[in-house]
Order: structure tokens, then C-alpha cells, then sequence
């Protein structure tokens, strides 16, 4: 199986990350596709918006995995995995994840702790969608060092844009140095408020500026408040609002990605 590891990432939070995660990984799981998402940022915003009120209180979380393999202990089958009665599988995270990261600064490949990991998980899965925490820190590098496509939420602000410079830089750093499979699927638009003339200025200057380098979704994620309820409510848009515009929105982003998956593999085949 010809896993594709996707990680959703942007040094800025309150862009939709973990929200697109969750309803990106449910999509891809109503078209009939094996998902685990794997929570990777320390406040644990995607395993409590999975209905997990109380990550810290979990048996097991990515933190207790990859800290068997920074120690060499076996893992049991399925260690940590919570199923998602959406039909995913949730690998969730806790505050220890922090501590983890800080003592990765001594361990040797440093860099591939969760790589090493997905691998003893992926042939289980069509796809594996990473949420990053908000930095560019140790963390951040290992998810896009596991990774072979890298998905980065925007909000149509003018501070969230400009930080996209800094997270290409990093992405290319790998990619140089780490991982040279690295792709960027491309940029998504989020929290749009389209009735607003400066959101679609955001949305013109993204195109504009990186639309000829980098892929940007034709779909935007309208800003809701339905979407924050949903997550609050620890369901996915499609459970908490199946006929609004967000619900809508995500189900066109899942084709969009599906998409761009076929494309790239009718490409590999090309060139072979």
C-alpha cells in the first residue's frame, strides 16, 4: 500500500489547522479511504475536538510511542490508537508531548522519531494526516521529515500570509537536507469572510504572490461559527452541520486532494 503521509502545517495558529485536519481526514474517510490522524502539537486541540475532553488522562498517546522508540521497547500492536466512530483512527497527543520534544535536542536523527514510528503503522493506512503544533520547532521538522505532502492552512489575514515566507524556507530546508520527497499539495484559504472586499484581497494577494509556484486550493474554507461549535462539541462539521457551507466546502477540498493525489501518481507513472 503506497501510504500518502500528509501534514497540515503552519507556524501560526487559529488558521484552521487542526479543524481542516479533522474534516479533511473524515472526507477522505467517506470516500472510502483508511485514515489515522495523528495528533503532534502538545495542547492536544485535535484529540479533545475528537470528543476526548481529557487527553492527559489517556492511557496511551504519541508521546508514550515514540517514547518506546527513543528507548527501544517494543510497541504492542495498535498501542495508543483510539477509533473514531467516523470511521478514522485517532492517534492523540498530551501536554507530555512538550517534554518530549525538548529531549529530543540530545538523541541522534533526531529529526525521524516520528517517522520511525508511522512507519510500523502505515501499511495499515491509504493516508496519515499529521497535525502540527503551531512552531517550526523540533516537532514541526520531524512531522515534515515523516511527510510526503505537506498541506498549509491560511487565514485571510494580512500577519498569517506574511508568515509564509519563514515556513517555506523550512520546507525547502528539509526538503534539501531530510526528506527530499517533501511536496507541497498546496496552500489553503481559510476562515474567509467573503463579504468582506479585505478577505478577498488576502485571498488575490496568496494567489497572486505564490499561485504560479505553489498549488492554491480553488476551494476556501468560509469562516463559520458553526465550525468552532463543531469542535466544541467534539464532532466533525459533517456530523454537526452536514448541509452548511463549511460541511460543503470540505467535501470539495476532500475531491480537490484526491485529485491532486491522482494527478501526481498519473505523473510518477509518466516519467518511469
Amino acid at each position: 500500500m503506497n501510504t500518502q503521509i500528509i501534514a497540515l502545517v503552519n507556524q501560526k495558529g487559529g488558521v484552521s489547522k487542526t479543524t481542516s485536519c479533522m474534516n479533511l481526514g473524515i472526507g477522505l474517510a467517506q470516500e472510502g479511504n483508511k485514515v489515522l490522524m495523528v495528533d503532534f502539537d502538545p495542547q492536544a486541540s485535535l484529540t479533545v475536538g475528537m470528543g476526548n475532553p481529557y487527553p492527559d488522562q489517556l492511557p496511551a498517546t504519541i508521546s508514550t510511542v515514540l517514547g518506546r522508540i527513543l528507548t527501544e521497547q517494543d510497541l504492542e500492536p495498535g498501542e495508543g490508537i483510539l477509533h473514531h466512530a467516523e470511521g478514522v483512527d485517532l492517534m492523540p497527543a498530551d501536554i507530555q508531548l512538550s517534554g518530549l520534544e525538548m529531549s529530543l535536542v540530545n538523541i541522534i536523527s533526531r529529526e525521524t522519531v516520528l517517522k520511525q514510528y508511522l512507519d510500523t503503522v502505515k501499511n495499515q493506512y491509504t493516508h496519515i494526516l499529521v497535525d502540527c503544533q503551531p512552531s517550526l520547532g523540533m516537532l514541526t521538522v520531524n512531522a515534515l521529515a515523516a511527510a510526503n505532502r505537506i498541506i498549509i492552512p491560511v487565514q485571510c489575514e494580512y500577519l498569517p500570509v506574511k508568515g509564509l515566507e519563514q515556513l517555506l524556507y523550512t520546507v525547502k530546508r528539509v526538503r534539501r537536507q531530510i526528506n527530499p520527497d517533501l511536496q507541497i499539495d498546496g496552500i489553503l484559504l481559510a476562515m474567509a469572510d467573503k463579504r468582506t472586499n479585505f478577505a478577498r484581497e488576502i485571498a488575490s494577494l496568496v494567489r497572486d504572490t505564490y499561485g504560479e509556484s505553489i498549488n492554491v486550493f480553488d476551494t476556501e474554507i468560509p469562516y463559520s461559527v458553526r465550525a468552532k461549535e463543531a469542535t466544541a462539541e467534539g464532532k466533525s462539521i459533517y456530523k454537526y452541520d452536514p448541509k452548511g457551507k463549511v460541511a460543503a466546502a470540505y467535501r470539495e477540498l476532500t475531491k480537490e486532494v484526491i485529485s491532486y493525489e491522482k494527478q501526481r501518481e498519473e505523473y510518477k507513472t509518466c516519467i518511469r
